[in-house]
C-alpha cells in the first residue's frame, strides 16, 4: 500500500495541499491523519481520478449495485475544483454531501435543482442519476 502526502495528494488531484487537507478533515476526501501530518492512499486517490468506483461501467452501460441504501434528493450546490467535484443533496432536511470526480459530475450532467439519488456502502456515497433510454 502505498500512501501520499497532502501534497503529493494535491498535485494527483490538482488541488491546493491546503484544499485537500481541508477535504480531509471534513472527512469528504479518504485520508488519515498522523500527528500534524495527512496522508492518503494512492489507490483511493487514483479510484477517484478515474471515476470508476467498484461496480459502475461504462458511460451508458446498465450496471447493479449490491448497495441498496439509496437517499433521493436534490442537488442544492455542485462546487467544481480541479478534478473533484463537491455535490450536497437536500434529502428532507437533512443534507449530505458528496465528493466525487469532476469528470463523474460533468459525464451525468449534474447541476443545481436536478434529483438524483446518494447510494451509499461501507464509507463511500456516490451520486446517481436517472436517464431515459433513446
Amino acid at each position: 500500500m502505498e500512501t501520499l502526502t497532502a501534497d503529493e495528494a494535491a498535485h494527483l488531484l490538482h488541488m491546493q495541499p491546503k484544499r485537500v487537507r481541508e477535504l480531509a478533515r471534513a472527512g469528504k476526501l479518504p485520508g488519515s491523519q498522523v500527528g500534524r501530518k495527512w496522508l492518503f492512499r494512492r489507490e483511493e486517490i487514483e479510484r477517484l481520478i478515474t471515476g470508476r468506483p467498484g461496480g459502475m461501467g461504462p458511460a451508458g452501460e446498465h450496471v447493479e449495485l449490491s448497495a441498496r441504501n439509496r437517499l433521493r434528493g436534490r442537488i442544492v450546490r455542485l462546487r467544481l475544483d480541479g478534478l473533484m467535484a463537491e455535490v450536497v443533496l437536500a434529502i428532507g432536511d437533512q443534507s449530505l454531501v458528496a465528493v466525487i470526480t469532476r469528470t463523474s459530475a460533468e459525464r451525468m450532467e449534474l447541476a443545481e435543482g436536478q434529483e438524483v439519488f446518494a447510494v451509499m456502502k461501507s464509507t463511500e456515497v456516490m451520486i446517481g442519476k436517472e436517464t431515459t433510454a433513446e
